[in-house]
C-alpha cells in the first residue's frame, strides 16, 4: 500500500487541493453527478452477492445524529490510535458545518463505527460487527471478513426497517496497512458515503467519488453533494426523476444561477 501511495503520488495524483481553476463545474454538471453518486446503487444483490452492477435507487440519508465512533484492532497502537480519533474528529466537524446536520464523534453509544484493522483482524471481524449492529445479515459479515486486498476500504449502511430510506447505522473499514494519506482518502470517502452518496462516477470532477484516485479529499464540489443530500427540499426515498427538478434548483442557487 505504501508503493500504491507513492506510485499515485508521483503521477500527481491524490490531490489535497480540492479542485482548483483546473476543475470547474456548472450547474448542470453538479445535478447529474448528484444524480448519479446520490441515487444510483455501485453493487446490487444477487443471490446474496454483492455485484458490481449500477442501477438505480432512491434517496437515502440520516434522520437521527450521527455519532462516529472508532474501533482498532489489534495492530494499531496508541499513537496511531489517537492520530485516527483526530482526525476523524476534525472530519465530523466539517461534515457537520457542511449538512447542517448533527455529526460528531463519541467514545461509545456511537451508530456510525469505523474499524481500523490489519487484514489478520477483518478476516475475524464477523463477532465485532454483530455486537455494533445487532441484526447485520451472513451475507454482509462474509463480505466484510473476505475484503480482498485489491479494496482500499469499504462502508456498509444500514436502513431503517419497513422499508424507509433512512439509515440507522454504519460500518466502514479501514485497512491499519494503510500510510497516513490512503488511510485519511480512506476515510474522507467511506464516511461521506455512509451518509448518503454511495456511488462512483467517472466523469464527477474535482470529486472523490471517482475511482481515478485524482483527489485523496474531499473536495469543494463534494461539500456541495453533501449540502443537496441534507437540504430539506429533499427527502429520503425520492427516485432520481423525482428528484431531479429539486436538485437542478438547488445546483443553480449553490452556484449562483437562477433562483
Amino acid at each position: 500500500y505504501a508503493r500504491v501511495q507513492s506510485d499515485l503520488l508521483a503521477q500527481g495524483l491524490l490531490r489535497r487541493d480540492g479542485g482548483g481553476a483546473d476543475t470547474p463545474f456548472s450547474e448542470r454538471q453538479l445535478t447529474e453527478n448528484f444524480i448519479r453518486i446520490a441515487l444510483f446503487e455501485e453493487f446490487a444483490n444477487v443471490g446474496g452477492r454483492m455485484v458490481a452492477r449500477q442501477s438505480e435507487s432512491r434517496l437515502h440519508r440520516w434522520e437521527q445524529p450521527v455519532r462516529i465512533q472508532a474501533h482498532f484492532g489489534r495492530s494499531v497502537d496508541s499513537a496511531q490510535r489517537a492520530e485516527d480519533r483526530s482526525v476523524l474528529s476534525t472530519y465530523a466537524s466539517r461534515l457537520a458545518r457542511v449538512t447542517g446536520h448533527p455529526i460528531t464523534t463519541v467514545s461509545s453509544g456511537g451508530n456510525f463505527h469505523v474499524l481500523y484493522l490489519s487484514r489478520d483482524d477483518q478476516t475475524t471481524a464477523g463477532d465485532l460487527v454483530r455486537r455494533l449492529v445487532p441484526g447485520v445479515g451472513p451475507e454482509t459479515i462474509a463480505e466484510i471478513e473476505a475484503l480482498p486486498r485489491s479494496t482500499f476500504c469499504s462502508v456498509y449502511a444500514f436502513s431503517q426497517s419497513g422499508g424507509r430510506s433512512v439509515y440507522v447505522a454504519a460500518v466502514a473499514i479501514i485497512r491499519d496497512e494503510h500510510p497516513s494519506l490512503l488511510r485519511r482518502s480512506c476515510v474522507h470517502e467511506e464516511v461521506a458515503q455512509g451518509l448518503g452518496l454511495p456511488n462512483d462516477s467517472p466523469v464527477a470532477r474535482p470529486s472523490i467519488f471517482n475511482d481515478d484516485e485524482e483527489f485523496a479529499l474531499l473536495t469543494r464540489h463534494d461539500e456541495l453533494l453533501l449540502r443537496m443530500l441534507y437540504d430539506p427540499r429533499l427527502q429520503p426515498g425520492l427516485e432520481p426523476a423525482e428528484a431531479r427538478p429539486t436538485v437542478r434548483r438547488i445546483a443553480e442557487q449553490l452556484l449562483g444561477g437562477p433562483s
